[in-house]
């Protein structure tokens, strides 16, 4: 089966829906993986039908495929022949009335306030030297000051960060924008990094005369900013010097933390769902029941009754 079809495709999410980087890749690899699994049975695009596309779904959850990784797959494929069917490369979709798996609802790992004033503590203390220090401290700072997604922040562009703003402005999924406030720590520590970003970066021109990074934390990676999978490992060690389990945090973990500290405190759903960028009210939800677990686990260990309640 032939995958001329794929990167037209892909093309087409990156122009018409501002996909991210990270997004067209898991298309990419989905796709990929169910034109090998077509050419084997000897399919072709043009006339694969719903039985076959079923078939496939059977295999991998035969082998044990989660039913969000199922699912993420049909999400794929129908994206495919949609676009086939609308550009007239075929007369029907086979895909459209496929049902998919309906994924286990899990809820997002968090941190206790505890646990994130540690964490924040820890960011000072890490770093080679006084420039890695003060760029760590102001990543974390922001990061639990906005809920930002990984890439909204380690994509940041300096411009959006000056004049000591109370709230800044963010492109997320999809280009849509929103505002999002900062703390008084998040300021002082962003202060405090341009100060000696712009520094480095003035330094760095005069000696080698390349133009300024357009980034608030430039590196020399391929995107001409810190990555995603620097900044991952950036987390696991700060918490390792928060003496947290480097395991059980991750730059996601603190963007729920975000949600689920708000929630706590009284903040509207709606007002963290504009915070944290989420197209639908119904994603932001899950956080309602992290705090409803959050309360049983308070009643069952701390009421009076508990051993009664809790056998």
């Amino acid at each position: 089966m032939s995958t001329a079809w794929i990167q037209p495709y892909l093309e087409a999410l990156r122009a018409e829906r501002d996909a991210a980087d990270n997004t067209l890749l898991n298309y990419h690899r989905d796709l990929t993986h169910f034109m090998e699994h077509c050419t084997r049975r000897k399919f072709n695009s043009e006339t694969v039908t719903r039985a076959d596309i079923e078939d496939y779904l059977i295999g991998l959850e035969a082998v044990g495929l989660k039913p969000s990784t199922r699912a993420r797959r049909l999400s794929s494929i129908r994206g495919l022949f949609h676009f086939a069917f609308t550009e007239g490369w075929r007369g029907d979709d086979p895909s459209a009335l496929i049902r998919g798996p309906k994924p286990a609802q899990r809820l997002p790992k968090t941190m206790s306030e505890a646990d994130v004033e540690k964490l924040l503590q820890a960011a000072p203390q890490t770093g080679r030297n006084r420039a890695e220090s003060a760029r760590n401290t102001c990543l974390m700072e922001l990061l639990y000051a906005t809920g930002l997604r990984v890439t909204e922040l380690v994509s940041l562009p300096v411009s959006a960060t000056r004049g000591d703003p109370a709230m800044i402005l963010i492109r997320g999924k999809g280009g849509r924008e929103r505002m999002v406030p900062l703390s008084d720590p998040a300021r002082d520590a962003l202060a405090s990094w341009l100060t000696i970003r712009d520094q480095a970066e003035e330094e760095a021109h005069i000696k080698k005369r390349h133009p300024s990074s357009p980034y608030l934390f430039p590196s020399r990676s391929k995107q001409g900013h810190l990555t995603r999978v620097q900044f991952h490992g950036l987390v696991k060690s700060i918490a390792a010097a928060a003496g947290l389990n480097p395991a059980e945090v991750s730059p996601h973990t603190l963007r729920h933390a975000f949600a689920t500290h708000l929630l706590a405190n009284g903040a509207d759903l709606r007002a963290i769902q504009t915070l944290l960028g989420h197209a639908n009210v119904a994603t932001t939800e899950i956080y309602t029941h992290v705090i409803e677990e959050r309360l049983k686990a308070l009643v069952l260990n701390r009421h009076p009754l508990a051993s009664k309640l809790n056998p």
